[in-house]
């Protein structure tokens, strides 16, 4: 027998990896932001002096599940390249970059270090820029898949620097605390 497998069982271990690798990005990544308590239901974040850019909730629950499931595709090519080159540094940008974007929602919404916010999202932003082009060697197809993510983790970045500009102490903003009127 020449052939090492069929294309039929390529595709199959693909699509393990996929259902492996999707599901655990959009479940980690939505655990993060629901954990941080990020998005409009915030009142720290509520408090903030928005700038006019910043999209309705309803634009980033839409966005980032289907980012993620992009990462989680672009990750299961990766990890289905067996035997390439430059997978090793590859899988090793992809993490970095992916843990990195996981620690965004709590170091904003949690700990209300927009600053510090603002560094890590231009990290992720060049880290996603480094692991394209070690994945378009390897899979063309994967590559392609993060240039959503750069292009959202741009105006992220964007959002993220008008926010911090506007609202120089929003490390010690303290958010109004909820109150109950009994009468």
């Amino acid at each position: 027998m020449t052939e090492i497998a069929t294309p039929g069982q390529l595709r199959m271990s693909y699509l393990r990896w996929a259902m492996v690798t999707v599901p655990a990005i959009v479940l980690i990544g939505s655990l993060m932001g629901v954990l941080s308590n990020s998005g409009y239901g915030n009142r720290w974040f509520a408090a903030l002096d928005l700038p006019e850019i910043t999209p309705p909730g309803w634009v980033f629950a839409t966005v980032w599940p289907i980012l993620y499931i992009m990462l989680g595709l672009a990750l299961a090519m990766i990890l289905h390249a067996r035997g390439a080159k430059g997978r090793g540094l590859a899988l090793t940008l992809f993490f970095v970059q992916l843990i990195a974007n996981f620690a965004w929602s709590p170091l904003f919404f949690g700990q209300y270090q927009v600053t510090k916010a603002l560094y890590l999202i231009i990290f992720i932003l060049l880290t996603t820029i480094a692991t394209t082009f070690a994945f378009a060697p390897i899979r063309k197809a994967a590559a392609w898949l993060l240039v959503p993510y750069m292009v959202w983790l741009s105006f992220a970045a964007i959002l993220n620097f008008q926010i911090d500009q506007r609202n120089p102490d929003a490390e010690t903003l303290v958010p109004a605390a909820a109150s109950t009127q009994i009468g």
